[in-house]
């Protein structure tokens, strides 16, 4: 039994579109049959025309090409599994911007952080927390140093990328 995902019935009104089109339909019918616009159909013909239905099936997007080999993939994962205060970092947290600075400092890759989020998760890595809390853990203390004093130390780490020290 066939499964059909969210881009299987946009083909498959495609290919219907072109089936009509060989018996013989005008386009503003097609259009109307299909419930979507004359232009669309124009261009799934002209599609047809010059690359077959092949044209008219769903293709994936290409995306770059990976910046990291797979050596460097397999060097990275060991790296994170030393956990981030091997590296310098205060707390056993891996973010995308930890990651991101020790792919930079060990690899010479650049990444944005928020790539690096996808990564972790394609390999199989989770969001991660703290795994317990201090017992001197106080929110409303934690609160106010997050608004007062947590920007000025922010600006200082991105300066001064921590994984320096390590070097």
């Amino acid at each position: 039994m066939k499964t059909t995902t969210a881009n299987d019935w946009r083909e498959d009104r495609r290919l219907h579109a072109w089936k009509l089109k060989q018996q013989g339909w005008k386009q503003r019918d097609i259009a109307q049959a299909l419930d979507v616009t004359e232009g669309a159909v124009s261009q799934w013909i002209r599609r047809s025309r010059q690359g077959g239905i092949k044209a008219l099936r769903r293709h994936s997007a290409p995306g770059g090409a990976p910046k990291l080999d797979s050596t460097q993939n397999l060097s990275l994962l060991e790296m994170l599994s030393f956990g981030a205060e091997a590296f310098g970092f205060v707390g056993d947290v891996w973010t995308g911007s930890r990651v991101a600075a020790l792919i930079r400092h060990f690899l010479g890759v650049t990444y944005h952080p928020g790539h690096i989020n996808r990564l972790l998760r394609q390999w199989g890595w989770d969001r991660q927390e703290a795994l317990r809390l201090a017992y001197q853990n106080d929110k409303k203390t934690i609160a106010r140093w997050r608004q007062w004093s947590w920007p000025q130390y922010k600006k200082k780490v991105l300066k001064h990328s921590v994984l320096q020290a390590v070097a």
